[in-house]
This record gives C-alpha cells, sequence and structure tokens, in this order.
C-alpha cells in the first residue's frame, strides 16, 4: 500500500480524515488549528451531537455532524471512509478528548488507512496525559489500560498481573466505580502503593490526590464522587 500525502495546513484538503482532539473540560483549551479545521470540514463525525454542536456553537461554528460512537462505529466507519474516498473532508471528535483513546476513532482510522486516504491528527487535550504530567508519578513509561470491565474478579486479576509492573499504570473510571476499584487497589496492592486519583481535570473542581493508596482512598470517599476520573498507580518501588 502506497503511503497517503498527508497536507497540515489549517485548511481541510478534499480526501481527507482529521482526528481532532477537543476540550476535556475547559473550553479555551481548543487550539487554534482544531477550530479552524471543525470550521471548514465538510462534515463532522462524533459521538453525540448534541454535546458537539453545543460546542461548536460555543466557538460560533456550524457544520453537519454525523453520530459516530460505540453502537454503530462499526457500519458507519466504512460509509465514513467511502464519502472520504470520494473527496469528502471528514473531522472525528469525541465528546472530550482526543478520539480512539478509549473513545470512538479506530475504526476510521482503521478504515481509511487500509484504502491508503491520508488521516491526519489534529493534537489536544488527553486526560491520561494531563494528569500524568502533573502528577509527580514516573512518566518515563506507562501502561494506558483505558476502562477495565466491571466485575470484580477481572479487575482484581489486572491488578495482580501487574503487580510488579516496572513502569505507571494509567486507567480510566467511572463514576459509579471509582470507590470500589480504590478499595480493590488497597486490597490487592496493599495500602502503601503510591497512587494518584484524579478527576475533573480542567475543570472547575479539579482535584488530584496523590500519596499513599489507603491514604488515598479515604480522602477519596470523604468527598464528592461525580466527574471523571483518571487513575495512576506507581511502580511498587516507587516513593514520593
Amino acid at each position: 500500500m502506497a503511503d497517503a500525502p498527508v497536507n497540515p495546513s489549517l485548511t481541510p484538503q478534499p480526501g481527507h480524515l482529521y482526528v481532532v482532539a477537543t476540550p476535556i473540560g475547559n473550553l479555551a483549551d481548543l487550539t487554534e488549528r482544531a477550530r479552524a479545521i471543525l470550521g471548514a470540514v465538510d462534515l463532522i463525525a462524533c459521538e453525540d451531537t448534541r454535546t458537539t454542536g453545543g460546542m461548536l456553537t460555543r466557538y460560533g461554528l456550524r457544520r453537519d455532524l454525523v453520530a459516530y460512537h460505540d453502537h454503530n462505529e462499526i457500519e458507519v466507519a466504512e460509509r465514513l471512509a467511502d464519502q472520504i474516498a470520494a473527496g469528502k473532508s471528514v473531522a472525528v471528535v469525541s465528546d472530550a478528548g482526543t478520539p480512539a483513546i478509549s473513545d470512538p476513532g479506530f475504526r476510521i482510522v482503521r478504515a481509511c488507512r487500509r484504502r491508503g486516504l491520508p488521516v491526519v491528527p489534529v493534537p489536544g487535550a488527553c486526560a491520561v496525559a494531563a494528569v500524568l504530567s502533573a502528577s509527580g508519578l514516573p512518566t518515563n513509561g506507562f501502561l494506558f489500560a483505558g476502562f477495565l470491565v466491571a466485575k470484580t474478579a477481572t479487575r482484581t486479576a489486572f491488578l495482580e498481573k501487574y503487580r510488579d509492573f516496572d513502569f505507571t499504570l494509567a486507567l480510566y473510571e467511572s463514576c459509579h466505580r471509582i470507590d470500589k476499584f480504590a478499595e480493590e487497589i488497597v486490597a490487592t496492592l496493599g495500602p502503601d502503593r503510591v497512587v494518584c486519583i484524579a478527576k475533573e481535570v480542567t475543570k472547575l473542581h479539579e482535584t488530584f490526590l496523590i500519596g499513599r493508596a489507603d491514604d488515598v482512598r479515604d480522602r477519596l470517599l470523604k468527598g464528592s464522587l461525580k466527574g471523571e476520573f483518571v487513575v495512576l498507580i506507581a511502580p511498587a518501588d516507587f516513593t514520593l
């Protein structure tokens, strides 16, 4: 397969897919380039048209939107690739952050790569990168595992498997399970393991809880469990 040419300018090019990062909370974090691309592409594929539509309105932008989410991604990815192959410029966005990073996006990118169509990243906010950068935990290497499944046995098995991993573990967690996960970390990895639990990053109630796993769990349970959470687990030999 021949390499597809890429044009990284501020003006969307025909027959290109743009993977556009959007803010994870603070709307000021949309880059100039992302705004230019989103304001000029032929079509924007998004998780929730209402969420993305509202964001575009805040920036004074209007574009045609198509729903592209977990439940229709396989089918819609090929249709979008057909449109790109026909000369349309398409941007894919998630509700917040970077598409394809624990969010829809992988399948449309793969469909374009298989066809030799240009795929252009428009980088910006990413929750796991933001938390890693501000946590104080090791960042020389990390394993990002996204969202773990809800079953306790599977989650415990994951923690056991990576108990002695040499690098930081990074995960996302739901507000509905963060308290349970904090307990599982203490029970499986021990109270002394250094962790970081961050919530609502870049938003008004941004919070970083960093320290021993048992202390972080206790502080977590004393506060609100609403919001979106990123969890980092340091290597076993790491101390603050």
